[in-house]
């Protein structure tokens, strides 16, 4: 598969910036679905999404509704003439949303993470003209997301898109999936012709947030907007916290500022070639001071390797931890930006210390 100027047209053809997919985690009640679809028929939204079948991480927990939703995204459809679309996990549910005239499938994060499945609902969809939408897997790996995208593309569909919905991690941190903008940006240097949606409910985990994320993903370039909607996100039957009101929603949409995707203008790229010279500059100061750092690690591992020391001093790396964390604050750096540079850093010095041993 390669990038080409096609793979857009369907969003193009739409004729929406940013494109914006909303409603309720899961389906509900019919009363739910057609609530939320009438509070969005008259706003920024394309497609209304809603899960009908909800892999949940250990059971006992609400599974979805199941096929019976799929009447109710019908009769929201007949009314609003707003596009549908449902999560798919396998074949069947691939056979039961076509039945039923959804325009829109999604392949969630847990699904991606296994290629068989993806191939099987890869050859259900084979030919189809449908809109499908790859989000990324639940590990922050791009060839295993891209992959996905692949074979769909294999299979005929050439309608597709990707959705970036954060990456799983064990470290405690404000979002509930970490965005990991970097994997998300590297796919669409691959693809920048790949129509790229973001995912700020799944990312943040909380509604207060999905403004500020929402933000930074349009400053990025990408094309659209997923976000969870729910008429009494409180009582919602799945994922409460991460969900927004339909008036909620428009106001998130109405404060959002869409960014030119450039400036050809002779001030702003001389200004602009300028910032970016001293960004290089820069950069090439810290690989010199990076590679400095580990001459020194190297020092200190034939050292120990000398005296019979272990590597890991765990006191020493809690002691740099907080020592940086405090300095980086005073930078106006992140903490959690200053706990995953140190923590690469010296992963790194680990393995320059390994080879003295």
């Amino acid at each position: 598969m390669e990038n080409d100027k096609t793979l857009r047209r369907w969003l193009d053809d739409m004729g929406s910036h940013p494109l914006v997919i909303a409603g309720p985690c899961s389906a509900e009640t019919e009363e739910q679905v057609m609530a939320v679809a009438r509070a969005l028929k008259e706003s920024p939204v394309s497609i209304f999404r809603a899960g009908i079948w909800k892999p949940r991480t250990r059971p006992g927990g609400f599974e979805g509704i199941g096929a019976i939703g799929l009447k109710w995204l019908q009769k929201a459809k007949e009314e609003t003439g707003l596009l549908m679309a449902v999560e798919v996990a396998n074949a069947t549910h691939v056979k039961l949303a076509m039945e039923h005239g959804i325009d829109v499938f999604w392949i969630g994060a847990r699904t991606t993470v296994n290629p068989f499945t993806v191939q099987e609902i890869a050859d259900a969809l084979a030919g189809t003209d449908k809109i499908v939408l790859v989000k990324n897997p639940v590990n922050p790996d791009l060839a295993l997301w891209l992959g996905g995208v692949e074979r769909l593309y294999n299979a005929g569909i050439r309608k597709l898109g990707v959705v970036h919905r954060g990456f799983s991690t064990y470290d405690k941190t404000k979002y509930r999936n970490i965005p990991e903008w970097q994997i998300a940006i590297e796919l669409q240097s691959r693809f920048p012709d790949l129509p790229l949606i973001c995912d700020p409910s799944h990312i943040t985990g909380r509604r207060d947030m999905i403004q500020q994320v929402s933000q930074q993903a349009l400053d990025l370039n990408y094309d659209g907007l997923m976000i969870e909607t729910h008429p009494n996100p409180d009582k919602a039957w799945s994922d409460a916290a991460q969900q927004v009101t339909p008036d909620a929603l428009k106001d998130i949409l109405a404060n959002l500022i869409v960014r030119k995707p450039n400036d050809l203008t002779d001030s702003f790229q001389k200004q602009l070639g300028k910032l970016r010279l001293q960004i290089d500059e820069l950069d090439g100061k810290i690989i010199d001071i990076l590679g400095k750092r580990m001459a020194i690690a190297d020092e200190i591992g034939a050292l120990k390797q000398r005296h019979n020391v272990s590597i890991l001093q765990t006191e020493r790396w809690q002691q740099i931890l907080e020592n940086m964390t405090a300095a980086g604050q005073a930078q106006h750096l992140s903490e959690e930006f200053i706990l995953r540079l140190f923590k690469a850093i010296h992963q790194e010095s680990i393995v320059h210390q390994e080879k003295k041993l």
